[in-house]
């Protein structure tokens, strides 16, 4: 992320930055380190805690010709933004009749799994992808962070970047060096298989990948990694799902209206005649996002994902 930012602002002098802390310290995570010292305080901006004015602020500097990326210190800090973004920000190439684009890109970690307090920890993506006029695009590894934070700042819309806390340290490979685009609308084959797709995004890609390790004696797995959830490749879902005839979907967030569910509903309205089973979803539960003591009991397990598509192949 923090490539993709340093890369972004030297190649357009539009982009700047702008958020809680991401200035002289650098980030929470450290994703902003450097901007302020290689482009200066104008272009890598230390705002108020005010989310929704962080927001409201970059509607303005979209309006006056600037590409802002915001961040959104936790998942949870970007509730009090939702005004801005729904009532303003998605709305604006509505209003004007396509006369304006609207190039703001709202950056935020999301997710579980490192133990951090109440509101640091929730997985709000369905209400991006709900709103009309903004995309959304969630990265699983490095390289796809890199890139899919490159394309949302080059983008004409808006876009809302979830990052996922879990894997900011806890996964490394090989980045490409200088520019590097992932576009929007494409998903990825993570994993080839035959009897049985899992469908994922974020950290649960990963956790997908470990529970087809753990089924590859019965069973020859799949993984989807959405990588965009707005524009969604359909495409790419609907293959799979013809190639193997099962899905099992993994999402953190809570069970009712999660973005699982509008992928369960495409597979049923698409896929009926190509599946062997019912899709199935393994996801968050319908509570606040637990405590760190009981968090892995909420959040998406191996074993659960695990017993899904057994559940599955029996069918």
């Amino acid at each position: 992320m923090n490539d993709a930012l340093h890369v972004e602002l030297e190649r357009d002098d539009s982009v700047l930055v702008m958020g809680e802390d991401v200035g002289r310290a650098g980030g929470v995570f450290r994703a902003t380190a450097g901007l302020r010292d290689r482009f200066g305080p104008d272009r890598c901006v230390d705002t108020p805690l005010a989310e929704a004015g962080i927001l409201g602020t970059a509607v303005g500097l979209c309006m006056a010709g600037w590409r802002p990326v915001c961040e959104m210190q936790y998942d949870a800090f970007s509730y009090p933004c939702l005004d801005q973004l729904i009532t303003h920000v998605g709305r604006y190439r509505w209003r004007t009749g396509g006369g304006m684009e609207f190039p703001v890109t709202i950056r935020m970690p999301y997710g579980g799994g490192v133990r951090a307090p109440e509101l640091h920890d929730d997985s709000p993506e369905t209400y991006y992808v709900h709103t009309p006029g903004v995309k959304v695009a969630i990265p699983s590894t490095p390289a796809d962070a890199k890139g899919l934070l490159a394309a949302a700042i080059r983008d004409p819309d808006p876009v809302v970047v979830l990052e996922p806390k879990l894997i900011y340290r806890g996964v490394a490979e090989e980045v490409p060096e200088g520019e590097h685009v992932v576009p929007l609308g494409r998903a990825r084959v993570a994993r080839e298989g035959s009897d049985l797709t899992l469908v994922a995004y974020g950290a649960m890609v990963a956790l997908a990948e470990r529970a087809a390790a753990g089924l590859a004696d019965e069973a020859s797995v799949e993984i989807v990694d959405v990588r965009t959830l707005k524009p969604l490749d359909e495409e790419a879902l609907l293959a799979s799902a013809a190639k193997t005839g099962r899905v099992v979907i993994v999402q953190e967030a809570p069970r009712t209206c999660g973005y699982g569910a509008e992928l369960a509903a495409i597979l049923a309205e698409k896929a009926i005649l190509d599946l062997r089973g019912p899709v199935l979803r393994v996801t968050g539960y319908d509570v606040p996002y637990p405590y760190w003591q009981i968090e892995d009991a909420y959040m998406p397990s191996i074993d659960r994902v695990v017993d899904a598509a057994r559940k599955l192949l029996e069918f």
